[in-house]
């Protein structure tokens, strides 16, 4: 059914999720990945992580493929995005199966992502007049 399979594919984004969850931050733990001709490649970045794994589940590929994506255009945060992703799509997951219209869903977090933004801009930003100077160097 429909379920089953919307189930399949969000377990499938949760185990690429925790394949790189526990390299996430400064404390992550480093992994050992073994490829097809026997090389050891040891390392916590997600990026190189993902690219290791040999996913084949179109699911878990997409998660692949938006890790690759963020690594190209910003060249970090590999990691977080693809626990956020497979977090939303658990949740999204869950909503659906407590008899919420998927249309309902995808409204929500879109309201969700509009007050987020919003409430970046209102009080987690600030203005470049407002660091002088100094504080641009410094970030520089």
């Amino acid at each position: 059914s429909g379920q089953d399979i919307r189930t399949e594919n969000v377990l499938a984004a949760l185990s690429v999720a925790n394949v790189v969850k526990s390299s996430l931050g400064p404390v992550g733990l480093d992994k050992m990945m073994v490829d097809d001709i026997g090389d050891v490649t040891v390392t916590n970045d997600g990026a190189t992580i993902l690219k290791l794994l040999d996913v084949e589940h179109p699911a878990g590929k997409m998660l692949v493929e938006l890790a690759d994506l963020q690594d190209q255009e910003v060249g970090d945060g590999t990691t977080s995005v693809v626990i956020i992703a497979s977090e939303l799509l658990r949740v999204a997951d869950e909503l659906v199966k407590n008899k919420i219209h998927p249309t309902s869903v995808i409204s929500g977090f879109r309201l969700a992502q509009k007050e987020a933004v919003k409430y970046i801009k209102e009080h987690l930003t600030i203005a470049l007049d407002d660091l002088g100077r100094d504080g641009i160097a410094n970030v520089a």
